[in-house]
């Protein structure tokens, strides 16, 4: 069973990126009579993989249910997982309203970096500890990132209204530096599932021996410990030029046993970024957003800022009652009490207030076209710091994630 999981997990994977090929195929196809019809098939092949792929991912998701006997949320790579697939269907749904071609260029390939980015965290199916022993597991944490995956369609729309107003603005000012930050934070997932898959391909492996709550445990990591555990002993490391020992060991507040690898991942994923970024400009002599800008110049501007609020508007309502009240139900039956200003609750709580003032803002102020997509693009880099340095960093009662 399980290797049909990790076979499906796969079929999955080369699908959203058979899509996202197809996607740029078809964008960059030019709109004549004569090529009208194979814009149409690359348009069709495009979606019918994407479709391909989100059936396969159910199938894998609902396969892992019943392997692991619970909804696969509880940890880093079920959770990114799931957010892909969430990431996914929200776009099949936008492409049947709007059908937007380029929006696919752009969603897909995110899909493919969230999917790669979850395939670095360990997959074994583990039994469900008991804190997550409740029927609200899958209705919390699903609809909240089913909401998650509305606002990641968001998001893209507002990043490309940004290429196309810096594209065709010739803007040089704070608009196309953010958006180049924007897009560089964009490479760092990208980044580190490739440095994440080539490790994995080489076999390399570090293994250190520390005390976690008076009990001596192994650490095994898959990436070149930067940062090693508290006080610990290595007991086995390959060889990696530049990494012959960790740097440095986990700051004193990163609890838990796998605190110091979550945070090693962290800093790979800063870095891998980083050198990506420096080696495009190096060989295209170009910035991101002038490399991407062209892209967007024939999109209507009108479309993409009413995808970017259409999105967010289905998005809020989910998260609301998945990330919110849902959580506080579970959390007073869980640990008697609504609130507990854990550092996750308090980031829901903030990705709540700013996709609420995002609403408040646009329907009462009538903040649209720039300022809504600035503020589409600002709400899902919120979600990938929960995603990240509050998994990877910071400790709290959500640390089992």
């Amino acid at each position: 069973m399980e290797q049909w999981m990790e076979r499906l997990l796969l079929a999955t994977f080369f699908l959203y990126l058979i899509s996202s090929v197809a996607f740029w195929g078809a964008s960059n196809e030019k709109k004549g009579d004569g090529k009208r019809s194979v814009k149409r098939r690359w348009e069709h092949f495009a979606v019918g993989a994407a479709g391909a792929g989100v059936f396969l991912h159910l199938s894998f998701i609902v396969l892992r249910i019943l392997v692991s006997g619970h909804f696969p949320t509880t940890n880093m790579f079920e959770f990114t997982a799931f957010l892909c697939f969430a990431v996914a269907l929200a776009f099949i749904v936008i492409w049947f309203m709007y059908r937007p071609v380029v929006l696919g260029a752009f969603v897909m390939p995110l899909v493919v970096i969230l999917l790669a980015y979850a395939a670095a965290f360990p997959r074994d199916v583990q039994p469900l500890i008991p804190a997550l022993q409740s029927y609200w597991l899958p209705v919390h944490v699903s609809l909240a990132a089913l909401g998650e995956g509305a606002f990641g369609v968001g998001f893209v729309a507002g990043l490309l209204y940004l290429l196309r107003h810096v594209h065709k603005e010739e803007e040089r000012g704070k608009h196309a530096r953010w958006l180049e930050v924007t897009l560089v934070v964009v490479l760092m997932f990208a980044g580190f599932s490739i440095v994440n898959l080539a490790f994995n391909a080489a076999g390399y492996e570090a293994k250190f021996n520390h005390v976690i709550d008076g009990t001596q445990v192994e650490t095994v990591y898959e990436l070149p410990p930067v940062v090693a555990p508290q006080e610990s002993r290595v007991v086995h490391m390959d060889s990696f030029p530049g990494v012959s020992k960790p740097w440095f060991e986990a700051p004193g507040f990163m609890k838990g046993e796998n605190a110091a690898r979550k945070f090693n991942s962290l800093l790979w994923g800063i870095f891998s970024g980083l050198l990506l970024y420096g080696l495009i400009r190096l060989i295209s002599r170009k910035r991101l957003t002038d490399i991407l800008g062209p892209l967007t110049k024939k999109l209507n501007p009108d479309m993409l800022d009413e995808v970017n609020y259409r999105a967010t508007a289905i998005g809020f309502p989910l998260f609301t009652l998945g990330g919110l009240i849902f959580a506080m139900i579970w959390a007073h039956e869980a640990w008697g009490r609504f609130w507990n200003w854990d550092p996750k609750e308090t980031w829901a709580l903030i990705t709540w207030l700013f996709y609420s003032a995002y609403l408040h803002l646009r329907l009462s102020r009538g903040w649209i076209g720039l300022r809504s997509a600035w503020l589409a693009v600002g709400g899902f880099l919120i979600i990938m710091i929960n995603l990240i340095v509050i998994n990877l960093v910071i400790s709290g009662l959500h640390s089992y994630a």
